[in-house]
């Protein structure tokens, strides 16, 4: 049995959850969001906490049991706190802005590039060189974030690019005059 699989999902106050056929709705004081489940797995919906069975111990049913209560778990916090990843640009010169429904950045090319803010998705910019991405869907936070920072990656002789706050650029050493 699946460990993740078999806990079930604590619904908090003003979140609401239902489900036609296969699709799930979960519906909280941030937004809506709704999902396509997998067959394979049938889910249980109570006042205070969903739960997620599988019918069978088919190796397709143990792999999604696992995957789709994680995947409401997230829909059920993103609904209630959402999702937040945080980008740092480093190098000279470099610099970003949102100019109207895009993100405008000058990373080291001839011109600026533009990145068009998909919907459902806030960005923030701080200092001009920290980037917050924040929405309710988690994996569509993860894909743009992701996607700016692969507009320009971080390389590792001095570090200049867009990476997350997290991350930790392996640096290289140079090539050295000779002997």
């Amino acid at each position: 049995m699946s460990r993740i699989g078999k806990k079930p999902v604590e619904l908090p106050a003003g979140v609401k959850i239902s489900q036609e056929q296969s699709t799930i709705k979960v519906e909280g004081p941030k937004g809506k969001l709704s999902m396509l489940m997998p067959e394979g797995v049938d889910i249980i919906l109570g006042d205070k906490a969903v739960e997620v069975k599988r019918p069978s111990d088919g190796r397709r049913e143990r792999s999604y049991h696992g995957l789709v209560r994680t995947l409401i778990a997230n829909m059920v916090k993103g609904v209630t706190s959402g999702f937040e990843k945080s980008l740092e640009i480093s190098g000279v010169g470099y610099r970003a802005e949102i100019a109207g429904k895009s993100l405008k950045l000058v990373v080291g090319y001839s011109a600026p590039v533009e990145y068009e803010i998909p919907e459902g998705i806030q960005i923030k910019v701080d200092k001009q060189v920290n980037i917050a991405v924040s929405g309710i869907d988690k994996q569509l936070v993860g894909r743009v974030a992701a996607e700016i920072r692969g507009l320009k990656k971080p390389e590792p002789y001095k570090g200049k690019g867009i990476k997350y706050t997290t991350e930790t650029v392996r640096r290289k050493v140079g090539k050295s005059v000779g002997a």
